[in-house]
């Protein structure tokens, strides 16, 4: 047991410096959100011209065979674009707003530390629903690390207690000498 915790502590340990340092990989872990056209909504195409023309760049660019189901849609008006991110393979796609043209083709590989931080990964690759293999694991880890935590201190904080009410028992014995 103490070695799959030790595995699993690991790897939460690992991808959690990731999660932290994501936003100034340099793009890699997190990629960058571009700039469109225009930031004014009117001038904006409608949303399924948008979704079809993230639809389109993804069949000719990525992948004919992977399912085109979407996870959610970003829009980014402060920025003028519209994120497109596909459920299930770590997609996205980011367009312009106005044009449709465009602005980025990005690996999710935040989404993907993510799911292996929080252990939803074996939901996902399980296909499970409602989560309860993440509930599991984060119970598990949490009750595993409070435990550690807890027992850690004692073991540092019992010694210390034990001295000290040592030395206060060899001063007791002097004085009654």
């Amino acid at each position: 047991m103490g070695a799959l915790l030790f595995t699993l502590f690991f790897l939460i340990a690992v991808t959690g410096l990731l999660l932290g340092w994501k936003r100034h990989s340099g793009g890699y872990l997190l990629a960058t959100s571009y700039l469109g056209t225009s930031t004014d909504l009117k001038e904006w195409l409608p949303l399924d011209s948008l979704h079809r023309n993230a639809c389109k760049i993804f069949r000719d660019s990525i992948s004919n065979d992977l399912p085109l189901e979407l996870e959610r849609i970003d829009i980014r008006q402060t920025k003028g674009m519209a994120k497109f991110l596909f459920k299930n393979h770590f997609w996205a796609i980011q367009l312009d707003g106005a044009t449709g043209k465009l602005l980025h083709i990005e690996r999710r590989r935040s989404d993907f530390i993510e799911k292996l931080h929080d252990g939803s990964m074996l939901d996902y690759l399980l296909g499970t629903t409602g989560e309860y293999l993440k509930l599991a694991y984060t119970s598990l880890m949490g009750i595993s690390l409070l435990t550690f935590t807890i027992t850690g201190f004692w073991l540092w904080y019992g010694p210390k207690r034990m001295r000290k009410e040592l030395r206060a028992d060899t001063r007791t014995l002097r004085d009654k000498r």
